[in-house]
Parts: structure tokens; C-alpha cells; sequence
């Protein structure tokens, strides 16, 4: 047999991680409510699915967004036939304006700083390319996704040393935590080339402060290595307070500009991940002609070009999109929590993102990664969710989970809810308050309480503004 290279028999792709077994244990026995009812439901997909039909119904008003209709096909040929490696122009505006309504038209985005690239994935690779050689080293905060193993290293040959963050600090990086991880690299004798932060947090759902960004733009330029904001979550920021840019920042302080790239895309904040529209926004001249020659290599079909550019151009499908998404994320977030705080189930705070950080931390039969391991294996295989163990996104604790609650379908999530339900209730002791730990009494606690169900959130009783408070119930324990 004619062996393989080295990269593609390595490990390097990241995919031995409870993770990617989650997803294979929900490709094997997918849930179905009519077909496959006992089947595992995915809840770990950081998919958006809350607005397609407000998507669908601008489509249906706008058949000259698709070249294969009566009224778009008269662009057909120019569409179909060669496109250079800088995207269309009208593609590359439409998405620079986007940018920066997503961020509150605080900042604006130059189009002919837009490089194009197959998703977010192909887009950290890129950057990953320009910034580093084979052996240096990024810093990333952890818990960070588990994706990045396989997107920045795979291929590169780049080294990821973790930023250590704790829950005592309700996972915020600090000064501190970016020293320590720097001084680690060098006494491995890791160059350290750059910072790459998640903001919004994947998996936290959480954001950045003004302040705190200030403090890394402080830190790179000191040490005069680049920063890579992943910002593929800035438009799911449902609730105060508001996401702030990198690029909103650097205006801000002091620093080499060439030290700043940003990585976007319209999987997440639209929810287009089958479109792989990915973006590098760099800074940087050198970094943004080196990347436009390397999308070659992962191009954003024109068809899809042509689509993107025609909704987004589109000022009042924007502007009313942006706004529809935040308010279904906001209720959906809401009820998603409420429902679990009924049975003593925590999260962490946060206002952004697909997803929750779950505090599992009382059912670990003791404080070890085996634990956690233990606990999700009875959560895939018995309770028939695919929930995400925080060891997979590196976090140094055990007890935490990514739980996506955005990918599917209200009568869904509430089948994932009641299995979250009764599954606690076998567990009761450990978790759910003493004055309900009796069974009877919180059966008929949950009988009254989750009676409500989704009908009161979407009732404009229920419905709040995606600025209003969150009320916490009694029940919510929300440990940091």
C-alpha cells in the first residue's frame, strides 16, 4: 500500500474530541418527532435557524436575488462566467455595510479590505497562513472552540497555547491570565506570533467590555504580535450590554494597525452556514494581499455573491432583519433558561451567541475531567442529547456544557427540555433546591410552573425588549 503524508495520517485535525463524538452519535440515531422520537436530539450545533421565514417571505417578495427565476436569470451568464479572486464589487460592499450595521454604524469598513474565503473555517486557516510559520504560536483564552485545533492548526503547523481562564472571574480574560500563557510559550521556546479572541464568547455566549479590549490592544502592541478578532457572533447580541468591535477600539488607543485583523462571517448572524460565507478584514496591506491570493483556494461561489449582495443592499431588510434576530434569540434565550432554572440547572450570564454555558458542576460525582466525561456519556447515550463537555473547548474546570438552543424547532426544544427534566429528576438530590428535593412536590412544582411553556414568552405580556432586564427566578443558580 502507497503510504500517506504525514498531515493526513496525523491527528492533527482535531476531531478525537467528545465534540465531533457527539456529532457522530447524533448522525447515527438522528431525532425525528414522528419517524425517530427517541432519537438524539443535536443541541450541538451552533446553528441559527429563528428567522427563516421572515428570510423566506423577503425571498418570495424578491425573486431577482436567484439567477434560476424569470426575473434573475437575465444576469445568468455574467454571473456564471469567471470572477476574480477580489469578489464582486457590489458583494464586497454589501458585506462592508453589513459589518457595520451589525456594529451600530460606530465604525465603517472599507469593501476593498473584504477577502472572501469558504466560511469562518477557511478564513483562520488564512489568516493563520499570512501571521505564522510552522512552530510559532497564537494565544487563544480559553474555553475556546473546539474547531480551531483542526482550523488554525491542521495545516499550518502552528502551535495554539491556552490563555487560561477561570470561572472565579466569570471566565474573562485578563492581564494577568495573557503574561502568564506568553512567559509559558517562551520557556517552550514557542514564538509567539498573536492573540486570537472569540467575541462574542464561543462557548460562552458572553462579550467583551470596552475596557477589556483595551487592555489586549494594550498588550499586543506592547509585545508587537497581531491580534485576530473572531467576531462571527456580533449580530446575535440580543440584550445590554452592546457588543464593541476591535475595530471600534483601535480607535480608541494607541497601536500599530497592522497588528489587527478581524474574521467574520454570515453563518452564524444571518445563519447561512451552507453558503460558507467567510471574511478576513485585515488592517494590514501586506496581510490583505497575501490572503486574496490564497482565497483561491476557497472561493464564495458568484451565484451566492449575487444573493448575499441583493439582501444586503437591501436597507430595510437590514435593518428590520437585525432587529427580528436579536428578539427571537432574546426569547428563545429566555425561555431556554427559565425552563432549566425550574430544576436548579445554572448557566452562565450572557446576552449573546446560540448557546449556553450549563453549570453541571453538582451532578460530577467528583471534581475530574472523568467525571465530566462519565456525565456526558449518560446525557448522549441515555438521555439522547447532544450536549458539548467543556473539556472539549479546553475550559480548565470541569462541569461545564455548551448547550445550542437556536437550532431547532420550538416543539423540539421542547422535547429536550423534558428530557433535561426528567433526567434531573432522577438527580434531584445533587442539584435541584432542598425545598423541592421531594419528588411529588417537584412534579407539581414543574406541573404548574412550566404550564406556561412557550405561549406566555411569545405573548406580548411575555415578550420584552431585547434591552429590558432578564428576571431571575428563585430557582436560578447561576454560578460563576
Amino acid at each position: 500500500m502507497v503510504s500517506m503524508s504525514k498531515i493526513a495520517t496525523g491527528n492533527g485535525h482535531g476531531e478525537n474530541s467528545p465534540y465531533f463524538d457527539g456529532w457522530k452519535a447524533y448522525e447515527t440515531n438522528p431525532f425525528h418527532p414522528i419517524d425517530r422520537p427517541d432519537g438524539v436530539i443535536q443541541m450541538g450545533l451552533a446553528e441559527n435557524q429563528l428567522c427563516f421565514e421572515f428570510i423566506k417571505k423577503w425571498l418570495m417578495e424578491h425573486p431577482e436575488a436567484s439567477l434560476c427565476t424569470a426575473e434573475g436569470v437575465n444576469r445568468f451568464k455574467e454571473t456564471a462566467l469567471f470572477q476574480d479572486y477580489h469578489g464582486m464589487p457590489e458583494f464586497r460592499q454589501a458585506v462592508a455595510k453589513f459589518m457595520g450595521k451589525v456594529r451600530g454604524d460606530r465604525v465603517k469598513f472599507d469593501p476593498d479590505r473584504i477577502v472572501m474565503s469558504g466560511g469562518a473555517t477557511g478564513a483562520h486557516e488564512m489568516v493563520a497562513f499570512c501571521l505564522a510559520d510552522p512552530g510559532e504560536a497564537l494565544l487563544v483564552p480559553t474555553p475556546y472552540y473546539p474547531g480551531f485545533d483542526r482550523d488554525l492548526r491542521w495545516r499550518t503547523g502552528v502551535e495554539l497555547v491556552p490563555v487560561i481562564c477561570e470561572s472565579s472571574h466569570n471566565f474573562q480574560i485578563t492581564r494577568t491570565a495573557m503574561e502568564a500563557a506568553y512567559e509559558k510559550a517562551q520557556e517552550a521556546n514557542l514564538k509567539v506570533k498573536g492573540l486570537l479572541i472569540t467575541n462574542p464568547s464561543n462557548p460562552l455566549g458572553t462579550i467583551m467590555d470596552r475596557e477589556t479590549l483595551k487592555s489586549i490592544v494594550k498588550f499586543i502592541n506592547e509585545k508587537n504580535i497581531h491580534l485576530i478578532g473572531d467576531e462571527i457572533y456580533a449580530a446575535t447580541v440580543f440584550k445590554d450590554p452592546e457588543f464593541v468591535s476591535i475595530s471600534e477600539v483601535i480607535q480608541e488607543v494607541e497601536c500599530n494597525h497592522d497588528l489587527i485583523h478581524i474574521v467574520y462571517s454570515l453563518s452564524k448572524d444571518v445563519g447561512f452556514p451552507g453558503f460558507r460565507v467567510g471574511i478576513v478584514y485585515s488592517y494590514n496591506d501586506a496581510v490583505v494581499n497575501c490572503a486574496r491570493k490564497m482565497s483561491s483556494y476557497g472561493l464564495v461561489s458568484s451565484q451566492t455573491q449575487h444573493l448575499i449582495a441583493t439582501m444586503l443592499n437591501d436597507d430595510d431588510f437590514l435593518h428590520n432583519f437585525i432587529m427580528e434576530s436579536k428578539e427571537q434569540l432574546f426569547k428563545r434565550h429566555k425561555y431556554f433558561t427559565w425552563s432549566l432554572s425550574q430544576v436548579g440547572i445554572g448557566s452562565l450570564k450572557s446576552n449573546g451567541g446560540l448557546f449556553i454555558w450549563m453549570d453541571l458542576r453538582k451532578l460530577l460525582k467528583e471534581k475530574t475531567f472523568d467525571a465530566e466525561m462519565d456525565l456526558w456519556r449518560v446525557i448522549i447515550n441515555e438521555v439522547k442529547l447532544n450536549v458539548s463537555p467543556g473539556s472539549s473547548f479546553h475550559c480548565h474546570e470541569p462541569g461545564w456544557f455548551r448547550v445550542c438552543f437556536a437550532n431547532m424547532e420550538d416543539n423540539t426544544m421542547e422535547v429536550a427540555l423534558s428530557r433535561i427534566r426528567s433526567f434531573i429528576l432522577k438527580n434531584n438530590e445533587s442539584i435541584v433546591p432542598r425545598k423541592l428535593c421531594r419528588r411529588s412536590s417537584l412534579k407539581l412544582s414543574l406541573s404548574r410552573s412550566l404550564s406556561r411553556r412557550m405561549d406566555d414568552f411569545m405573548s406580548p405580556a411575555g415578550i420584552m425588549s431585547p434591552h429590558s432586564p432578564l428576571p431571575q427566578s428563585p430557582l436560578v443558580r447561576a454560578r460563576t
